[in-house]
């Protein structure tokens, strides 16, 4: 595990590095900012983003964006949730706080990112230096530093720049090898040794200039107003699924299993809804789903509410069905592991991203899948000081990484594989769930 944290007074993003366990306080202060016009004359949250540093969490127009590194964490291993948790503790712990404010995601907050699993892949926990949130009409602003700051003045930031050069390229796996893969994993199905494996495939875009990341984000907040668009350390999507969000106790988890993909007619879509309300095989997926996140919130929770049929969630690309899985944390809980990240730990990975039987499921992916999935389908989001928070699942999503003079961008997909998937179907479905960030890029 290892830390960093800007000295007093450097500008946002800058720093120096801190030896891990440094004992140095964070400054936070949080102050009201003018509400927003219902005219919508105000700039949305995610044109104050500068080029470097840019933290979001959105959804709607609410939500969150941060600028800047005041201290950073990174974990790995099995241990990952863990080792933040307690970076994170020992971190607010000792924080000076004045919070005018007093919502959900005012006062000292964190953005992360995790991976998918134990090993290869690093996470992270990042406390910017800057965030701004709002709430409906309410806005806030939040400086966090080693020492007495001011509050900078808020203005709308350049015009970032198209992707330069954008071209697409194989992942890891060819389509066909993925088809193999999924007729793999059917037959395992079938054979009896699980009864539901998500396999994910990768697609590599490259830029000729670094990528403005800027770019894809105010196009998916846009295109995608009811998913979470997020950016954390590189890793950047849309994602229409909450793994878990705690607020004063009371926790939800979105669940999204069985998707179909939509054809732009409005009567045509209808029928298509209809389909997928009575698939057997969407069904089936979609019910190990729910299973696995009720039964890893039933022990952190004193009551639960498990509706007994999904409803169907309508995207711009795609349906999805969807349950939404409520319950309430109760006060004696172990503090530790009912944060809202410990929470997201004990239901990662979900059915929905990995599997039922899970840890046969997981084992699957890693033999057959192909690829290191890193941070796709781990959970992304922020949490508080009090340990409150908002966690998706990083679907819909790709990870920038600096080559040579440009970008490679790696984008996900993953589809749940049960009996009698079809491996043409279960293709297109993923190209299905890969078309938000290609249209973000600029892809027609």
């Amino acid at each position: 595990m290892s830390t960093r944290a800007p000295s007093p007074g450097v500008a946002p993003g800058a720093g120096d590095a801190f030896p891990a366990g440094t004992a140095v306080p964070l400054v936070v202060r949080t102050v009201p900012l003018e509400p927003v016009p219902d005219d919508a004359s105000s700039a949305p949250l995610v044109d104050l983003l500068p080029r470097d540093g840019a933290l979001t969490w959105l959804r709607g127009g609410d939500g969150l964006v941060g600028w800047g590194t005041a201290a950073v964490v990174s974990t790995a291993g099995a241990d990952r949730f863990r080792d933040a948790e307690e970076w994170w503790a020992a971190t607010t712990a000792r924080a000076v706080v004045r919070d005018e404010v007093g919502v959900h995601g005012s006062g000292l907050v964190a953005f992360g990112s995790f991976a998918f699993a134990d090993e290869p892949g690093t996470s992270t926990l990042v406390v910017p230096r800057v965030v701004v949130g709002q709430r409906g009409r309410q806005r806030w602003l939040t400086t966090i530093g080693h020492d007495s700051i001011g509050m900078p003045g808020l203005r709308v930031a350049d015009e970032p720049a198209a992707p330069d050069g954008l071209r697409f390229d194989r992942g890891a796996v060819d389509e066909d090898a993925w088809r193999a893969v999924v007729a793999d994993a059917v037959a395992r199905i079938e054979g009896g040794e699980l009864d539901k494996v998500v396999l994910a495939r990768d697609v590599v875009a490259r830029t000729d200039a670094p990528l403005d990341v800027r770019w894809p984000l105010r196009r998916l907040v846009e295109a995608y107003p009811t998913c979470w668009t997020f950016h954390v350390d590189g890793l950047f999507g849309a994602t229409p699924e909450m793994l878990v969000r705690r607020e004063r106790g009371l926790v939800t988890s979105r669940v999204l299993a069985g998707t179909i993909s939509r054809t732009g007619d409005e009567v045509r879509d209808a029928g298509l809804a209809g389909e997928l309300a009575r698939s057997s095989k969407d069904l089936e997926e979609h019910e190990y789903a729910v299973r696995s996140v009720a039964d890893a919130l039933e022990p952190h929770c004193s009551s639960m509410n498990v509706p007994e049929s999904p409803f169907v969630l309508h995207l711009p690309n795609v349906m999805h069905l969807a349950t939404d899985v409520t319950g309430v944390v109760p006060d004696d809980v172990d503090h530790a592991t009912s944060t809202s990240l410990g929470l997201a730990a004990s239901l990662h990975p979900s059915a929905a991203v990995g599997g039922t039987p899970t840890p046969v499921a997981t084992r699957l992916i890693a033999e057959i899948e192909g690829m290191d999935r890193g941070r796709y389908a781990g959970p992304v989001g922020w949490m508080d000081a009090a340990g409150d928070g908002e966690w998706g699942i990083a679907l819909r999503s790709a990870q920038v990484v600096p080559e040579g003079d440009g970008s490679v961008v790696r984008l996900f997909a993953g589809c749940g594989i049960v009996a009698g998937s079809d491996p043409d179907a279960e293709l297109a479905e993923s190209q299905a769930k890969l078309q938000p960030v290609r249209q973000a890029l600029g892809h027609r």
